[in-house]
């Protein structure tokens, strides 16, 4: 057996509330998600012998708020994808027997921002000498330059851009802890302020508080849990730049390629054998370069492909059927809620179930386009 193969997620779960949550620390919000995502695995806090998360407050603190010591952590953090890389880490850890049980956790108070610290730019560092002097600062500013060169290029319209919010609306329509519900149309799209040229609100992710946390633990262990387990079938990583301006290519991304090429890979799998899709959406784009990345379409043709109906309610391709992080949530790091979502699908329990899907395919980036992870998981061992 080689790779993540014989590591299933056991437990999922994410805080009580999404959304405006002021009475919480971020602190606070990674407990309540652990808490509840061990409970969800019907598995105590003596059972946890690993822990991962990113920094702010990090895994340290948060293992002490639970009581937990573990003997292996992980406290890497590339933004938004870093717990599609802490799952990935957790496997080869209990792969390698250096623990059983791994709690991954997130909180985030990006809305009410109780606890949470403020982000900066080293002006040493490459984006504050090279970039942050000309204006490109945070995702409004920096996701428009590939988006700008991809419009140009492949002639991708505003109406499709626009419609990739409409397709995750209806979506979000049938959630009910999805922030936005109400039905939106390409116009009303278009009509929504301009952010930054060429995004207009609607196709701009919210700003949210919330959190969730994974069980991830061997598969010998999968007759244990109350709930299906998921298994975990392939994963991948990569990184391009934290530069948006040395992209090799402003038209697609290499880490999103690399990382779910090693994931397909890994788990044997082609786009056709993909029932689900969660692609992190900070902005509209996002999952147009996700779609083209992992191979579900030619280049430059995944525009054109949401808006035919491919990835809403009845179409082809379930995508983001949650909301995405444009209307169910996003706290800043929205990685958490992809893979959430992909376990109640596998799971049968989604607010907008897809049938009975087999695999489920999460990808995750960070820091813009800076990183990428993927996993490939599925109902049955594989």
């Amino acid at each position: 057996m080689t790779g993540t193969r014989g590591v299933i997620i056991a437990g999922a779960a994410e805080t009580d509330r999404l959304g405006r949550l002021p009475d919480h620390s971020t602190l606070q919000l990674h407990v309540e998600g652990a808490l509840n995502a061990v409970a969800d695995a019907a598995l105590s806090l003596r059972d946890i012998d690993g822990i991962a998360t990113v920094s702010a407050p990090g895994p340290v603190q948060v293992a002490h708020a639970l009581g937990i010591t573990p003997r292996w952590i992980d406290g890497t953090g590339v933004g938004g994808t870093s717990f599609l890389l802490h799952v990935r880490h957790a496997a080869a850890a209990i792969r390698a027997g250096y623990a059983r049980t791994v709690l991954i956790t997130h909180g985030e108070s990006g809305r009410s921002r109780v606890g949470a610290s403020r982000y900066r730019m080293e002006a040493s560092s490459p984006v504050g000498q090279f970039e942050v002097p000309y204006g490109v600062f945070g995702p409004t500013t920096t996701f428009t330059i590939p988006l700008l060169r991809y419009m140009k290029e492949f002639g991708l319209t505003h109406e499709q851009l626009a419609y990739v919010a409409v397709a995750q609306r209806r979506w979000a329509a049938k959630n009910p802890r999805a922030a936005y519900r109400d039905p939106v149309t390409v116009e009303d799209v278009l009509a929504s302020r301009i952010v930054a040229y060429p995004f207009h609100l609607l196709e701009c992710c919210l700003v949210t508080d919330g959190g969730g946390a994974l069980v991830v633990t061997s598969a010998e262990q999968a007759g244990s849990f109350p709930k299906p387990a998921v298994h975990v079938l392939g994963t991948g990583e990569s990184s391009e730049t934290p530069m948006i301006s040395q992209m090799a290519d402003f038209t697609e991304s290499a880490a999103f390629r690399l990382a779910g090429r090693a994931a397909f890979a890994e788990a044997r799998i082609g786009v056709a054998d993909v029932d689900h899709l969660m692609i992190y959406d900070a902005f509209a784009h996002v999952p147009i370069y996700g779609l083209e990345a992992l191979g579900f379409t030619a280049k430059g043709e995944a525009g054109a492909f949401i808006a035919d109906g491919n990835t809403e309610p009845g179409g082809s391709l379930p995508l983001n059927t949650n909301g995405g992080g444009l209307s169910y949530t996003h706290t800043g790091m929205y990685g958490m809620f992809a893979i959430q979502e992909g376990v109640r699908q596998l799971r049968g329990e989604a607010a907008a179930q897809v049938g009975s899907p087999q695999i489920s395919v999460i990808l995750g980036n960070g820091g813009m386009f800076a990183t990428a992870g993927v996993l490939v998981l599925g109902r049955q061992p594989g």
